[in-house]
Protein backbone atom coordinates (compact mmCIF):
# COMPACT_ATOMS: atom_id res chain seq x y z
CA UNK A 1 0.00 0.00 0.00
CA UNK A 2 1.08 3.31 -1.32
CA UNK A 3 2.21 6.09 1.20
CA UNK A 4 -0.19 9.79 0.58
CA UNK A 5 2.60 11.94 0.73
CA UNK A 6 1.79 16.45 0.89
CA UNK A 7 3.87 18.73 0.09
CA UNK A 8 2.61 22.40 0.97
CA UNK A 9 4.13 25.83 0.82
CA UNK A 10 2.45 28.52 3.84
CA UNK A 11 3.31 31.83 4.82
CA UNK A 12 3.66 32.65 8.52
CA UNK A 13 -0.06 33.69 8.60
CA UNK A 14 -0.94 29.88 7.34
CA UNK A 15 -1.94 31.58 3.40
CA UNK A 16 -1.30 29.03 0.84
CA UNK A 17 -2.61 30.49 -2.09
CA UNK A 18 -0.33 31.36 -5.53
CA UNK A 19 3.04 30.89 -4.18
CA UNK A 20 4.78 29.93 -7.44
CA UNK A 21 3.74 33.29 -9.98
CA UNK A 22 1.56 36.65 -9.61
CA UNK A 23 -1.27 35.46 -11.81
CA UNK A 24 -1.15 31.90 -10.59
CA UNK A 25 -4.27 32.19 -8.14
CA UNK A 26 -5.96 35.89 -7.76
CA UNK A 27 -9.41 34.40 -6.39
CA UNK A 28 -10.64 37.00 -4.06
CA UNK A 29 -8.99 39.86 -5.18
CA UNK A 30 -5.52 38.01 -4.08
CA UNK A 31 -2.27 40.76 -4.93
CA UNK A 32 0.46 38.69 -3.72
CA UNK A 33 1.23 36.06 -5.89
CA UNK A 34 4.58 34.56 -5.99
CA UNK A 35 5.36 35.17 -2.61
CA UNK A 36 8.24 32.22 -2.09
CA UNK A 37 10.03 33.10 -5.64
CA UNK A 38 12.90 35.54 -3.29
CA UNK A 39 13.28 32.86 -0.62
CA UNK A 40 14.27 29.69 -3.01
CA UNK A 41 17.91 28.99 -2.59
CA UNK A 42 20.15 25.57 -3.30
CA UNK A 43 18.74 24.09 0.20
CA UNK A 44 15.38 25.15 -0.68
CA UNK A 45 15.56 23.38 -4.78
CA UNK A 46 17.83 20.34 -3.52
CA UNK A 47 14.74 19.22 -0.72
CA UNK A 48 12.04 19.37 -3.38
CA UNK A 49 14.47 17.84 -6.13
CA UNK A 50 14.54 14.94 -3.38
CA UNK A 51 10.97 15.07 -2.88
CA UNK A 52 10.30 14.69 -6.79
CA UNK A 53 12.76 11.43 -6.47
CA UNK A 54 10.06 9.50 -4.95
CA UNK A 55 6.67 9.79 -6.51
CA UNK A 56 4.99 6.98 -7.52
CA UNK A 57 1.97 9.00 -9.15
CA UNK A 58 0.38 12.61 -8.30
CA UNK A 59 -2.90 13.28 -6.94
CA UNK A 60 -3.88 16.75 -7.24
CA UNK A 61 -6.98 19.28 -6.41
CA UNK A 62 -8.80 21.00 -9.73
CA UNK A 63 -6.81 24.30 -9.09
CA UNK A 64 -3.51 23.25 -8.42
CA UNK A 65 -4.09 20.93 -11.76
CA UNK A 66 -4.88 23.58 -13.78
CA UNK A 67 -1.77 25.56 -12.89
CA UNK A 68 0.74 23.00 -13.28
CA UNK A 69 -1.12 21.29 -16.42
CA UNK A 70 -0.33 25.21 -17.89
CA UNK A 71 3.06 24.68 -17.42
CA UNK A 72 5.13 21.30 -16.85
CA UNK A 73 3.73 19.81 -20.20
CA UNK A 74 6.06 22.97 -21.72
CA UNK A 75 9.15 21.78 -19.72
CA UNK A 76 10.60 18.88 -21.72
CA UNK A 77 14.05 18.85 -20.59
CA UNK A 78 14.20 15.34 -19.49
CA UNK A 79 17.05 15.99 -17.21
CA UNK A 80 14.41 18.00 -15.56
CA UNK A 81 13.45 16.52 -11.92
CA UNK A 82 10.50 17.81 -11.52
CA UNK A 83 9.02 17.63 -15.15
CA UNK A 84 10.26 14.56 -15.94
CA UNK A 85 7.87 12.87 -12.99
CA UNK A 86 5.18 15.16 -13.57
CA UNK A 87 5.04 14.90 -17.04
CA UNK A 88 5.75 10.52 -16.99
CA UNK A 89 3.95 9.50 -14.00
CA UNK A 90 0.27 8.97 -13.68
CA UNK A 91 -2.08 11.85 -12.33
CA UNK A 92 -4.66 11.89 -10.63
CA UNK A 93 -6.99 14.52 -10.07
CA UNK A 94 -10.06 15.61 -7.42
CA UNK A 95 -12.61 17.18 -9.74
CA UNK A 96 -16.53 16.88 -10.06
CA UNK A 97 -16.69 19.63 -12.77
CA UNK A 98 -13.61 18.40 -15.27
CA UNK A 99 -14.12 15.54 -17.71
CA UNK A 100 -11.63 15.68 -20.47
CA UNK A 101 -8.27 16.60 -19.29
CA UNK A 102 -5.88 17.27 -22.05
CA UNK A 103 -2.44 16.43 -19.99
CA UNK A 104 -1.38 12.73 -20.73
CA UNK A 105 -1.68 10.35 -18.05
CA UNK A 106 -4.97 12.39 -16.23
CA UNK A 107 -7.35 10.24 -14.40
CA UNK A 108 -10.53 11.87 -13.12
CA UNK A 109 -11.58 10.93 -9.43
CA UNK A 110 -15.11 12.42 -9.15
CA UNK A 111 -16.90 9.69 -6.70
CA UNK A 112 -16.32 9.58 -2.62
CA UNK A 113 -13.52 11.01 -2.20
CA UNK A 114 -12.19 9.37 0.84
CA UNK A 115 -13.40 6.08 -0.65
CA UNK A 116 -11.60 6.65 -4.00
CA UNK A 117 -8.12 8.07 -2.42
CA UNK A 118 -8.28 4.75 -0.46
CA UNK A 119 -8.29 2.32 -3.43
CA UNK A 120 -5.84 5.17 -4.96
CA UNK A 121 -3.21 4.21 -2.08
CA UNK A 122 -4.01 0.55 -2.26
CA UNK A 123 -3.08 0.64 -5.93
CA UNK A 124 -0.01 2.41 -5.21
CA UNK A 125 3.19 1.00 -4.82
CA UNK A 126 4.97 4.11 -3.28
CA UNK A 127 4.69 7.43 -2.51
CA UNK A 128 1.33 9.25 -3.60
CA UNK A 129 2.07 12.90 -3.64
CA UNK A 130 -0.11 15.97 -3.11
CA UNK A 131 1.76 18.91 -3.88
CA UNK A 132 -0.45 22.78 -2.74
CA UNK A 133 -3.82 21.70 -2.95
CA UNK A 134 -4.85 22.68 0.35
CA UNK A 135 -8.47 22.37 0.00
CA UNK A 136 -7.62 19.11 -0.96
CA UNK A 137 -5.32 18.65 1.53
CA UNK A 138 -7.39 19.54 4.69
CA UNK A 139 -10.40 16.91 3.29
CA UNK A 140 -8.19 14.48 3.20
CA UNK A 141 -6.58 15.01 6.39
CA UNK A 142 -9.98 15.35 7.58
CA UNK A 143 -10.35 11.49 6.46
CA UNK A 144 -7.37 10.79 8.12
CA UNK A 145 -5.97 10.05 4.41
CA UNK A 146 -2.30 11.73 4.93
CA UNK A 147 0.62 9.44 5.90
CA UNK A 148 3.26 12.34 6.07
CA UNK A 149 2.82 16.09 5.59
CA UNK A 150 6.34 18.18 4.36
CA UNK A 151 5.24 21.79 5.25
CA UNK A 152 7.41 24.83 4.44
CA UNK A 153 7.18 27.61 6.53
CA UNK A 154 8.02 30.82 4.74
CA UNK A 155 9.05 34.37 6.67
CA UNK A 156 6.66 36.56 5.48
CA UNK A 157 3.05 37.21 6.83
CA UNK A 158 0.31 38.51 3.57
CA UNK A 159 -2.99 39.03 5.85
CA UNK A 160 -5.12 37.59 2.95
CA UNK A 161 -5.33 34.74 0.98
CA UNK A 162 -6.62 31.29 1.74
CA UNK A 163 -5.33 29.79 4.69
CA UNK A 164 -4.67 26.13 5.33
CA UNK A 165 -5.99 25.53 8.47
CA UNK A 166 -9.59 27.34 9.10
CA UNK A 167 -12.07 27.08 11.92
CA UNK A 168 -13.46 24.09 12.14
CA UNK A 169 -10.55 22.06 10.87
CA UNK A 170 -10.15 18.41 12.55
CA UNK A 171 -7.86 17.98 15.47
CA UNK A 172 -5.14 15.88 14.31
CA UNK A 173 -1.64 15.46 16.00
CA UNK A 174 1.34 14.65 14.34
CA UNK A 175 5.08 13.04 14.96
CA UNK A 176 7.90 15.52 14.25
CA UNK A 177 9.87 13.45 11.82
CA UNK A 178 12.71 15.38 10.41
CA UNK A 179 13.40 19.54 9.47
CA UNK A 180 15.76 22.09 8.46
CA UNK A 181 16.36 26.22 8.06
CA UNK A 182 17.13 27.01 4.44
CA UNK A 183 19.86 30.13 4.52
CA UNK A 184 16.83 32.45 3.65
CA UNK A 185 14.70 31.50 6.44
CA UNK A 186 12.40 28.94 4.94
CA UNK A 187 11.44 26.02 7.93
CA UNK A 188 11.34 23.07 6.27
CA UNK A 189 9.46 20.46 8.53
CA UNK A 190 8.34 16.71 7.81
CA UNK A 191 5.45 15.31 9.64
CA UNK A 192 3.80 11.99 10.06
CA UNK A 193 -0.04 11.79 11.02
CA UNK A 194 -0.04 10.09 14.37
CA UNK A 195 -4.14 10.55 15.16
CA UNK A 196 -6.18 13.20 17.95
CA UNK A 197 -4.36 15.68 20.09
CA UNK A 198 -3.75 14.85 24.01
CA UNK A 199 -4.65 16.96 26.30
CA UNK A 200 -3.53 18.20 30.06
CA UNK A 201 -3.70 20.68 32.22
CA UNK A 202 -0.41 22.63 34.40
CA UNK A 203 -0.49 22.21 38.19
CA UNK A 204 1.27 24.22 40.44
CA UNK A 205 4.24 22.71 42.01
CA UNK A 206 3.35 20.62 45.13
CA UNK A 207 5.00 22.27 47.70
CA UNK A 208 3.87 26.13 46.61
Amino acid sequence: MGKLVSTLFVTLDGVYQAPGGREEDTRGGFEHGGWVFPYADDEFGQFINEVFARPAAFLLGRRTYDIFAAFWPKVTDPADPVASKLNALPKYVASSTLSDPEWAGTTVISGDLAKEVTALKERTDGELQVHGSGALVRSLLAHGLVDTLHLLTFPVVLGTGHRLFTEGAVPTKFEHTGGLTTSTGVAIHSYDLAGRPDYGTFGLPENA
